[in-house]
């Protein structure tokens, strides 16, 4: 690999540039894994950094992580009977059940792949 050089002023400055990065979106999952990794894994995280992996290793474990998230819930809403038949009937208890149930996913996301 030959290195080039430009000339600022009195000094020659190498011509670097950076690799091609992966410019899919990050959502909600991959930016709390960010916050963790940053606060809790720096050394993982300065290593994802530097060599240009950060964005696809956060888009790759938001992906991971909505897909468990939608997998989770249409399973506990089948076993907990709560269907469209059931928020006609009532509203009300539908949106108790529903509730409980994402936030329930949500620890068990959390758990399994973005705490970790």
């Amino acid at each position: 690999m030959e290195i080039t050089y430009t000339q600022q002023g009195d000094y020659l400055l190498p011509n670097l540039t950076l690799p091609e990065q992966d410019n899919r979106p990050i959502g909600l999952w991959g930016q709390q894994h960010l916050r963790y990794i940053k606060h809790s894994r720096p050394i993982l995280y300065t290593n994802l950094l530097t060599k240009c992996k950060l964005n696809k290793y956060l888009a790759d474990i938001d992906e991971q992580a909505q897909k468990m998230y939608d997998e989770l819930v249409q399973a506990f809403a089948k076993e907990e009977a709560c269907t469209e038949q059931l928020k006609a009937i009532d509203q009300m208890l539908w949106v108790r059940k529903m509730n409980n149930i994402r936030n329930r996913v949500t620890e068990i996301v959390n758990s399994k792949l973005i705490l970790i």
